[in-house]
């Protein structure tokens, strides 16, 4: 389901000149704590580099499901995106992706926000 939610929102922008960014982090529980550590360490990061995002630029933040879905190796984020961990962060079009480690690096996330 989210993968399908993420695919309709990216869909919605499709054409359009705004460049798409995505965050793909661990799912969240009741409490609102995801199971992946590396996210719950970077989710503060990412929210502080926000206001470099580009002007009119998207940014979609993608939950990836339960750690026994995030698991399994033929999942649909990792058959699909060819994503290998979380958080990852990607540009949307682009094959480059701020993985896990680096997603704690300000300076990294900032870059990223402006590649072009």
């Amino acid at each position: 389901m989210a993968m399908k939610k993420y695919c309709n929102e990216v869909e919605k922008h499709k054409g359009s000149v705004r460049i798409v960014f995505a965050l793909f982090c661990g799912h969240k529980d009741e409490k609102g704590v995801s199971w992946c550590t590396d996210c719950v360490k970077a989710e503060p990061v990412f929210q502080a580099q926000m206001k470099h995002l580009p002007e009119d630029s998207v940014f979609i933040y993608c939950l990836v499901n339960e750690r026994t879905y995030w698991k399994h190796p033929t999942q649909d984020f990792k058959k699909n995106l060819k994503l290998t961990g979380v958080p990852t962060l990607v540009k949307v079009g682009m094959a480059q992706k701020l993985t896990e480690d680096d997603s704690i690096k300000p300076d990294l996330i900032q870059m990223r926000f402006s590649d072009d």
